[in-house]
């Protein structure tokens, strides 16, 4: 640094000369006096390290992107994240400011580029999320020494509190899609929900599950699935949620239909035995999730809203909003944010256990693997048949235990499928033959199973009905 006297055809003027950036640079003032100021407010600003002596200052924000992309973000953010930011990078940042130079983004520049993002009609939480992604990246410019100062730190961003009110599902509801799914044999989506309304873990929590993390009590949550991959979960944190009666008896049914697995292997694997992969999640939301959903009434509706389920059913039994953080695994301010409004509603009422609950939704539908009770001739007349029940056994009295195929849900999956396979054999029989009383009666025997049906008794099971032995010989 230093001041020049030049004279000109004009006068006498005044050169301070600097190096910035790899670059030498000058001024020409007027006075001694406004030079002699300029020159010591560089050597100032030097000191202050707001200098910036790098000549990567010329790169241009793309060029820093991808320099952030392979030093910072592939080593420490997730790929749905880096593909999240891709696809919000390539929309909304590369054609506006994506060419400038680091030392040409002031906060001038970026207050003008949030405005033309508005004026383009870019939502509120878009609008959060670019300002956010462009000020990480360029803190690491920061942290590298190519720009002295954060330009998007003093940007003011939108706010990132919930325009939405969360509407937890209540366990009816939860219920209900259980239902539909286990009417279709999906017993594994119906356990799914389960853990997904009865544990209150993320999907990608849940999908990384294994039978060990299920212990007598509570279930560890260490990890998490994405893109067929297991990472860290959402906080880094590793935590154990309660385990209530019911989703344990779920998970139980499921292991045994399984074929008691070891305990290092994932409770909710894919066909061929690993992790889903973000398409496999895609397919089961559309195939299966949002079919149950529309049965049970509601529309629109995630699989991530069913962890809100399981933080109303802790504050209805009496919970503090300290506890619900914990066993939700966020910040107890973000809780009381989220469930605000659920605990006003539940402020006088009364307190009923979260097993309890679940137990009295379960009351109200027909059980899957068991007979309807006597309610539903009364419920049917007035309301007609219900499309989520079953069709009940009709045995008398003397055998009212299940019968063996009803004791186990993979039993009894494997056991309908047989029975459809049989039942479509003997209709191409029975129409390429007009004697089908002697068959009837064969297959009256073969439906016999172990003598435990007793005189009278009919059994009506995925379309095929058993023919009792006076209908058989009446035939």
């Amino acid at each position: 640094m230093s001041i020049e006297r030049l004279e000109r055809q004009d006068g006498v003027v005044w050169r301070v000369r600097w190096r910035e950036g790899g670059h030498n640079r000058a001024k020409v003032l007027g006075r001694k006096r406004d030079a002699e100021a300029f020159d010591a407010d560089i050597r100032r600003r030097k000191r202050a390290g707001e200098l910036v002596e790098s000549a990567n200052a010329q790169m241009t924000l793309t060029e820093l992107a991808h320099e952030w992309l392979h030093v910072y973000g592939a080593p420490n953010l997730a790929r749905s994240t880096l593909e999240s930011y891709a696809i919000t990078w390539d929309r909304h940042v590369l054609p506006h400011i994506g060419g400038l130079r680091l030392r040409e983004l002031t906060p001038q520049v970026l207050e003008r580029y949030r405005s033309e993002l508005a004026a383009a009609g870019v939502g509120l939480p878009t609008q959060r999320r670019v300002l956010v992604i462009v000020q990480g990246i360029l803190q690491r410019a920061v942290e590298w020494g190519y720009i002295p100062t954060n330009p998007a730190k003093v940007v003011r961003k939108p706010t990132g509190r919930r325009r939405h009110v969360v509407r937890p599902m209540a366990p009816t509801i939860v219920e209900q899609m259980r239902a539909h799914l286990l009417a279709r044999g999906d017993l594994r989506s119906a356990t799914l929900v389960s853990v997904l309304a009865y544990a209150g873990v993320r999907p990608g929590e849940a999908l990384a599950l294994t039978f060990g993390d299920v212990r007598q009590r509570t279930i560890l949550v260490e990890r998490s699935a994405s893109l067929g991959e297991i990472k860290e979960t959402k906080t880094g944190r590793l935590r154990s949620v309660r385990l209530l009666p019911p989703l344990a008896d779920d998970l139980r049914a499921w292991r045994t239909a399984c074929g008691a697995p070891s305990n290092d292997t994932l409770i909710f694997p894919t066909a061929s035995g690993g992790l889903w992969t973000g398409h496999d999640w895609k397919n089961w939301v559309r195939r299966r999730f949002r079919p149950a959903a529309g049965a049970a009434g509601v529309e629109g509706a995630r699989p991530y809203d069913l962890r809100h389920s399981f933080c109303s059913l802790l504050l209805y039994e009496g919970r503090t909003i300290v506890e619900v953080a914990r066993q939700a695994g966020h910040a107890p301010s973000m809780s009381l944010d989220t469930y605000q409004h659920v605990i006003d509603e539940l402020e006088d009422a009364e307190r009923v256990p979260a097993d309890e609950q679940i137990r009295r939704a379960r009351a109200n539908l027909v059980p899957v693997s068991y007979p309807l009770s006597a309610a539903r001739t009364s419920s049917e007349a007035t309301d007609g048949p219900n499309p989520l029940l079953i069709a009940p056994s009709r045995r008398p009295d003397s055998n009212r235990g299940p019968l063996h195929y009803e004791r186990g849900v993979g039993c009894s999956r494997r056991l309908m499928c047989a029975v459809e396979r049989r039942r479509n054999a003997r209709t191409r029989q029975e129409t390429r033959s007009p004697d089908t009383s002697r068959r009837r009666h064969a297959a009256q025997k073969r439906w016999t199973l172990g003598g435990r049906t007793g005189r009278g008794a009919s059994i009506v099971l995925c379309g095929a009905r058993r023919l009792t032995s006076g209908e058989a010989l009446a035939a």
